[in-house]
């Protein structure tokens, strides 16, 4: 498209050119100021409208408003349940972890009263029932109650970290002790003559017999009952070559009769390590282990403490016939 433009008769005529182009461009540069001033006009009298509490405006700002603000209110409700139902499911856990972690404790042998000593000591006077978000209605749980929630689910959980600490110890503590108790069996093999009366083999009259005897072949292992602390090894003129181990607790065994000792006194032993080997040493018939346990120097049954696969056959016999014993 073009125009012509002319002054006079005498003057030249000027051409202008319009090509589709030019014409957008030129559409864009109304359009956009104008938009822009009345964006400008619009936000200017909105405002005012607003400040000055215009009839008609005035209510449409303040109802957009409220809309905006009901939204938003919406949204903060509907997280806010959704952390408190959390919060009452992990509360809900943590309180069956409490009853757990107490039945664990009483099997760990930890006693009520240690367990309260764990509660924090309350500053000043308090009192009343632990409510949880369960107990209130997710709809009424306000960012107080959480942050409340959040604080008694912090010290609880703190409190479940001190009590399973505190169990960890006592078993561990336990498996020291049992770790320390003559309860494995020094002679792979069956157990021939018991703890208790019976007719001595040399004098043929009645006598405590104080230990077990263990009938195997000279040269055969003999294995710490438990750990403990080596308290002698050397000759005895009734036990022959006597190996006792200290156990703590006035706990002591003993292991006579033995051919080779293979620890000496003061030597550090773990349970089922090789101290001796079976012999016959001492006042004895025939190759065995006489087996002793004494609880602060009193000689005790020793089936009492060893396991169950230990089984107490005939009192009096060997692997060759003999009767094996000690005094």
């Amino acid at each position: 498209m073009q125009i012509l433009i002319t002054t006079s008769v005498l003057s030249r005529p000027r051409i202008v050119q319009f090509t589709a182009w030019r014409l957008v461009l030129t559409l864009l540069a109304l359009t956009i100021p104008m938009m822009m001033l009345s964006l400008a006009l619009y936000h200017g009298i909105v405002l005012k409208a607003a400040r000055e509490h215009w009839p008609i405006i005035s209510e449409a700002v303040r109802y957009v408003e409220r809309q905006e603000l009901a939204q938003r209110d919406r949204y903060m409700r509907e997280n806010l349940d959704a952390m408190a139902v959390k919060m009452g499911d992990l509360q809900a856990r943590l309180l069956r972890l409490e009853a757990v972690s107490e039945r664990v404790a009483g099997m760990a042998g930890i006693k009520a009263d240690e367990l309260k000593q764990i509660e924090p000591a309350p500053k000043g006077a308090a009192g009343g029932p632990l409510v949880g978000l369960r107990e209130v209605p997710a709809s009424s749980a306000t960012l107080a109650d959480l942050n409340s929630a959040m604080g008694d689910l912090e010290a609880l959980s703190d409190r479940h970290a001190d009590v399973f600490t505190l169990i960890e110890s006592r078993l561990f503590e336990k498996r020291l002790d049992a770790l320390m108790v003559p309860s494995s069996a020094p002679v792979d093999g069956p157990i021939g003559s018991g703890f208790g009366f019976r007719a001595d083999p040399f004098t043929g009259h009645a006598a405590l017999h104080t230990g077990l005897d263990f009938p195997a072949d000279v040269g055969t292992p003999i294995m710490a009952a438990a750990g403990g602390v080596v308290l002698s090894a050397g000759p005895h003129p009734q036990y022959g070559q006597l190996v006792e181990l200290d156990h703590g607790n006035g706990l002591v065994t003993r292991y006579a009769h033995t051919s080779r000792m293979l620890v000496k006194q003061g030597d550090l032993v773990k349970r089922g390590q090789k101290i001796a080997e079976v012999g016959s040493t001492g006042r004895s018939t025939g190759p065995h282990l006489h087996f002793e346990v004494l609880v602060e120097g009193v000689q005790q049954n020793p089936s009492r403490f060893l396991s169950q696969q230990a089984r107490v056959g005939n009192p009096t016999a060997s692997p060759n016939g003999n009767n094996v014993a000690v005094h």
